[in-house]
């Protein structure tokens, strides 16, 4: 029993100092943020902050290898050796995990987040889409640049979605996304004018 209040108050102090670690990247990059800034903010002492992470990179790094795992297991869960995955189920998970975790996402993704972390989560699913060739279906000469306009795309409207004040729900913009990474911009261009 005493296990278990252990671990509940383990777990609300790391609560407490996510909630405040994201709340001082909104206005300013983790390089500026003391651990003393940090303590006062989650109303603990830096004694407290130290049981647990080395500095405010370790927690930030900690914080991120969790959404890693998670993510990695998503991409583990579509992408099974031998077999072929669905765009929309992969789609769907991916955007249903990035509305679950959606203010650390925000932060990452924003102004004063974590280029890094976006530059691994890009390096994890291009890996997965090159495990996927095949001798019978090799990976085109111009797949570096279309998964290059295809994430970079996928990533400027996850931030658009993850900064709305009130965002479409995961299924639609993961209607929205599947339609674009497919259709491209031809649903909102004129149809070209022959001379």
């Amino acid at each position: 029993m005493e296990e278990n209040k252990t671990d509940r108050r383990i777990r609300k102090t790391k609560a407490q100092l996510l909630q405040s670690l994201m709340t001082l990247m909104l206005e300013k990059d983790i390089k500026d943020i003391s651990v003393k800034e940090l303590s006062d903010l989650a109303d603990i002492n830096r004694g407290t902050f130290y049981l647990h992470y080395r500095d405010v990179y370790d927690m930030l790094s900690q914080v991120e290898d969790a959404l890693f795992q998670e993510f990695n297991g998503i991409l583990d869960k579509n992408f099974p050796p031998g077999s072929s995955s669905s765009l929309h189920f992969v789609l769907e998970d991916i955007f249903s995990f990035l509305d679950a975790n959606r203010m650390i996402a925000r932060i990452l993704l924003g102004p004063h987040g974590d280029l890094a972390f976006v530059n691994r989560m890009k390096e994890m699913v291009r890996q997965r889409l090159i495990c996927l060739q095949t001798q019978d279906a090799p990976l085109s000469d111009s797949f570096d640049y279309y998964y290059a306009f295809i994430t970079s795309g996928c990533i400027g409207l996850i931030q658009s979605w993850l900064n709305r004040e009130s965002p479409e729900p995961p299924d639609r913009i993961v209607s929205l996304v599947e339609k674009m990474i497919l259709q491209g911009l031809s649903p909102i261009l004129p149809p070209p004018v022959r001379a």
